[in-house]
């Protein structure tokens, strides 16, 4: 089930004897989990909010403690963190856990405890019985990075429960300015809430004044404008990150990372991959390849393979004494507006 669509029931107080949410974004099962909490308890703080790590605990205390009454009545809220026995991952912890308590518990679980179960890994190991049984018994929560439809739900989701309404061009220009990281972007959203009042509206304006550009997208706005033969603007963005003390080094090789992603993305155009699959292959969250399919056309392929060499030239000129860092990268940004121009 999705993360937005669990919340959805959570919100409504329809809420699940077991969780077991999986996969690489910690921020959506935390999120989940704080939603759990208000809903049931209402305090981390409360004593019947108890949080195990499996690599430190045995498996058996954090049932056992599932099954104990709350303390004062109430509702009890068990929550077991690095789930790592549904992966094929060696254990790296000497404990013998009793897998079969678990398997009991979640078929009977006790109507007086919430227990959830975060497994924070891409990949589950299906062949495993507590694999099948969590799936099978418990309420799934896949956590992984949005596509671009999930993300635009989530962003109307987080601007409601922080009580304003964005525009289709806030969205856009929030995700310009910051990418998809959900943590990053949950933080700039009260910031938001605050400025707007309750029912305001964010747009794209609102989102220029307020909210900061991360390096990331500095440098892909450095890259853009050079592409653009804008090189006035992009010698601007450099050197107010080199007066930010960003090292012309790291921003070498954040310039090298996107051009490689270009490259890559190029590519696999060329062979009708679609973004999604794209995004599989690279390891790239989905915003990011439809970023750079934007992009792409603007380029050929033996012109982005040029840019390449070139990046790595200047590095070993740098990292050689050939040249100074700052010219060197100064050097390559040139070379980048004059080889789209040609």
């Amino acid at each position: 089930m999705s993360y937005l669509k669990v919340k959805k029931e959570v919100q409504q107080g329809r809420i699940k004897p077991v969780y077991f949410m999986y996969g690489t974004q910690t921020f959506l099962m935390e999120d989940l989990m704080f939603h759990i909490i208000k809903n049931t308890v209402d305090s981390l703080d409360d004593p019947n909010v108890i949080s195990f790590s499996l690599q430190e605990t045995l498996l058996d205390t954090a049932v056992e403690e599932a099954e104990t009454f709350p303390f004062f009545g109430g509702k009890k809220v068990v929550i077991l963190k690095d789930f790592s026995l549904v992966t094929a991952l060696k254990q790296e912890t000497k404990l013998e856990h009793d897998v079969s308590r678990l398997q009991q518990y979640i078929k009977q679980p006790s109507p007086e405890a919430i227990f959830i179960i975060q497994a924070p890994y891409e990949k589950l190991d299906e062949r495993k019985k507590i694999t099948k049984e969590l799936k099978q018994s418990s309420t799934l929560v896949e956590c992984f990075p949005f596509d671009d439809k999930m993300l635009f739900l989530w962003l109307d989701d987080q601007a409601k429960t922080n009580g304003f309404h964005f525009s289709n061009e806030g969205k856009e220009q929030l995700l310009a300015r910051t990418g998809p990281k959900l943590l990053m972007l949950a933080s700039e959203m009260e910031k938001l809430a605050l400025y707007v009042g309750e029912n305001g509206v964010v747009d794209a304006e609102i989102v220029d004044l307020l909210v900061a550009r991360s390096l990331e997208q500095d440098v892909f706005a450095l890259i853009e404008f050079a592409v653009k033969q804008r090189l006035d603007k992009a010698l601007i963005i450099y050197h107010d990150l080199l007066k930010q003390k960003e090292e012309p080094l790291k921003l070498l090789a954040l310039i090298a990372r996107q051009l490689r992603i270009y490259y890559q993305v190029k590519e696999m155009t060329r062979r009708s991959y679609s973004q999604k699959q794209m995004a599989s292959q690279l390891k790239l969250h989905p915003y990011v390849v439809k970023l750079a399919s934007q992009q792409v056309d603007k380029f050929q392929g033996k012109q982005l393979l040029k840019l390449l060499e070139a990046a790595t030239d200047t590095d070993y000129a740098i990292k050689t004494g050939k040249m100074d860092k700052v010219l060197a990268v100064e050097l390559l940004l040139m070379k980048l507006a004059s080889v789209h121009s040609k």
